[in-house]
């Protein structure tokens, strides 16, 4: 890892955004560390280092708009937009019964490529299942970016729909930061470690 990703690293684990302990998961399992990105929202500058370091992955990558998954992907996406000058759309988790009945919010042709952008990833299904209505609306994807992959089969799981995956912290890259930094001990870097092994 860069220093600037580094640095990174330290100020989202500063932030609460990377905690250690016991957590259950929405599957009901349980996990010795929760990554809560919808925080970075309340930290400005926190986003926006996100954002600038983000941004110079996505700058590597053809794209026409940039497509933020609801609800934790907005924030970064939006800086994102702002960071490149580049216009963002976003699906709607539910198309409503009334107004403009839109299943994707913003203004894009079809035929477009949009670079699907989210916080984090652990399997791929969620990202499939959010491409799912930008494809019908005629947008070609080809790449999703996230904040942190987790490593837990999520590349794998987008290269079998023909998706490239691009993360700017793979989670043992963040582990072996936390614990040079002297933020996690020796004891949770190998625990982590070896539940991440376990549920990839």
């Amino acid at each position: 890892m860069t220093q600037p990703t580094n640095q990174l690293t330290n100020k989202l684990f500063d932030a609460d955004c990377i905690q250690f302990g016991t957590f259950t998961l929405k599957s009901g399992l349980t996990s010795p560390v929760y990554i809560d990105l919808r925080l970075l929202a309340s930290y400005p500058a926190l986003l926006r280092d996100a954002a600038r370091e983000m941004a110079a992955f996505a700058r590597t990558l053809v794209f026409d708009r940039i497509a933020a998954i609801p609800l934790a992907g907005l924030p970064i996406g939006t800086a994102l937009a702002l960071e490149m000058d580049r216009p963002m759309i976003y699906p709607r988790p539910q198309v409503k019964a009334h107004g403009r009945r839109r299943a994707i919010e913003g203004v894009f042709s079809p035929g477009e490529t949009a670079l699907v952008v989210d916080d984090l990833i652990t399997r791929g299904t969620s990202k499939i299942e959010a491409i799912e209505p930008l494809k019908e609306a005629g947008l070609v994807v080809q790449d999703v970016l996230v904040l942190i992959d987790r490593e837990q089969g999520g590349v794998e799981d987008l290269a079998q729909q023909g998706y490239r995956l691009h993360a700017l912290l793979k989670f043992t890259d963040i582990l072996d930061t936390l614990k040079a930094s002297g933020r996690i001990t020796a004891e949770q870097h190998a625990q982590v470690l070896d539940y991440l092994k376990l549920k990839s």
